[in-house]
């Protein structure tokens, strides 16, 4: 089964201690060694601008914002039917709404292709139970800039880590029901710009950052992605009868 794999990312400000591009970085590594285990991945070009209207408020953040983001996923998975599966490996939590939009459309349009699958993931998600077992901060330690991104940053890319400058920020446990956590789920909807939030642009506690954990994070998450890709290959749900 021939997949396509686009990493989706984001330019975005990471706190005073990781660069811009933090997001794509580590969705193009994961997507990467998805092909590298897997021989009939394909890695697409990975998109490097996504929709990080919410953290406009600090320097640095170039957005494309949601409608656009939408329309780009669109256009290019348009082109994409040679493939059997397209899977959007995506690093930024702002994506999730435009890529989910994107697939609606891409559905309806798809409707008499049985035998292509499209399956957006954002891998914190898929590897939340391993992730929970690597990670040494409490809940509100890890959001964006945190101690997962920043061990990551840290294995792959030392050189552009600014480890002296990281501090935590965000709501913490020490806020009820506003403790912020990738790995744990508000209990209710509330939007918030990031410069709300947070003074440094941090969410979560970078101290508890380490290179082994970052090669652990990244460990964990690919192994979920290719569980993913072995399940889309036996999927065959969207067949129907002919009667």
């Amino acid at each position: 089964m021939r997949v396509l794999a686009v990493p989706v990312g984001s330019t975005e400000q990471h706190g005073p201690h990781l660069p811009l591009d933090t997001d794509t970085r580590v969705a193009t590594a994961l997507a990467l060694g998805l092909a590298a285990a897997r021989p009939s991945v394909t890695v697409g070009p990975a998109l490097a601008y996504g929709a990080s209207g919410e953290h406009a408020g600090f320097a640095g953040t170039l957005s494309i914002g949601s409608v656009v983001l939408e329309a780009v996923l669109v256009e290019l998975l348009r082109s994409a039917d040679a493939f059997a599966g397209v899977v959007l490996v995506n690093g930024h939590g702002g994506n999730d709404t435009p890529c989910k939009g994107a697939l609606r459309e891409l559905k309806s349009e798809f409707e008499n292709m049985r035998d292509l699958y499209i399956v957006y993931a954002t891998y914190w998600n898929l590897a939340a139970e391993k992730f929970n077992e690597i990670r040494s901060s409490p809940a509100g330690g890890m959001g964006h800039a945190c101690e997962m991104e920043t061990s990551i940053m840290l294995a792959k890319h030392p050189d552009l880590v600014d480890i002296s400058r990281a501090r935590r920020d965000g709501p913490g446990p020490h806020m009820g029901y506003r403790v912020n956590d990738m790995l744990k789920p508000l209990p209710f909807t509330l939007i918030n710009e990031f410069d709300e939030i947070s003074t440094n642009g941090v969410i979560g506690m970078p101290e508890f950052a380490t290179p082994e954990k970052g090669e652990q994070f990244l460990e964990a998450a690919a192994q979920s992605v290719c569980s993913l890709i072995d399940e889309i290959s036996k999927w065959n749900f969207q067949e129907r009868s002919s009667a």
